[in-house]
């Protein structure tokens, strides 16, 4: 089975670049996978995409060595197991609030006798290049749970002591809900740094990794040094709009 890059890079002790799919095509998918990052996440939970969009995207991203990762909108097994069947890599499900939603969303990702993951993995079988998928898919897997609610911070400690569990993820916005502040990403606010290191803090004692939301390398470098094992750093939305923007402020201040 092929490695999973993402496994390889956190027992190397390095961090892991993810990049966001937030556009529902297969196009901007190939190109963001041709950038250079380590990871691509398909976001089915804010972005644009359905579950019929996952393949020709995860097709895409597949002609290159970037791990092709799925956001689930919700912690149903159904769709987690749709999108591993597929050939995703990893799998990030979101407002996990207890130990039990955890377990629930790794037992999705983990065939018998160690979780519920049904048999029939009509193209990860393919994309993982071997005969040998049933044997060594449970280890390889990247499994993330999003802690971004009060439940979930409350429960922190538990859920990060979950079985089976690779990492927790941050969401800022979500968690910035439950901390009682106006949603941003790259929150500066000193109450939501401390949060995020607490979450960092208590996934390492664990001995899994945490994962830190970002916007901009400014904020995910910040992000790196505090010793976050992956970030998100961008989106292909928000690359072209800064792109487009760049272009036309450039314009009116060469035009004026």
């Amino acid at each position: 089975m092929r490695p999973n890059k993402i496994k390889q890079m956190w027992r190397d002790g390095k961090y892991v670049t993810l990049g966001w799919l937030s556009i529902s095509h297969s196009f901007s998918a190939e190109m963001m996978a041709r950038m250079g990052f380590d990871a691509l996440c398909v976001d089915l939970q804010h972005g644009t995409s359905e579950l019929n969009d996952v393949l020709p995207m995860l097709q895409a991203i597949s002609q290159t060595d970037t791990v092709p990762v799925v956001r689930v909108a919700w912690n149903e097994p159904a769709t987690i197991m749709k999108a591993l069947d597929l050939g995703a890599y990893g799998i990030i499900v979101p407002l996990v609030n207890t130990a039990e939603e955890a377990a629930a969303a790794v037992a999705a990702c983990r065939y018998p006798p160690v979780g519920m993951r049904s048999s029939g993995p009509v193209r990860a079988t393919h994309y993982a290049g071997g005969g040998d998928y049933f044997v060594k898919a449970n280890d390889e897997i990247v499994v993330m749970a999003m802690i971004e609610t009060k439940e979930g911070l409350a429960n922190l400690d538990a859920i990060c002591a979950t079985p089976g569990l690779d990492a927790v993820y941050i969401g800022p916005a979500d968690l910035s809900f439950a901390l009682g502040l106006p949603p941003r990403a790259d929150n500066p606010d000193a109450t939501h740094l401390a949060t995020c290191d607490k979450i960092l803090a208590t996934a390492h004692k664990h001995g899994i990794k945490a994962v830190m939301h970002c916007a901009a390398a400014d904020f995910a470098a910040g992000a790196i040094k505090r010793g976050f094992d992956m970030v998100m750093l961008t989106s292909d939305l928000s690359c072209m709009m800064a792109g487009a923007r760049q272009q036309l402020d450039e314009l009116k201040t060469k035009t004026a």
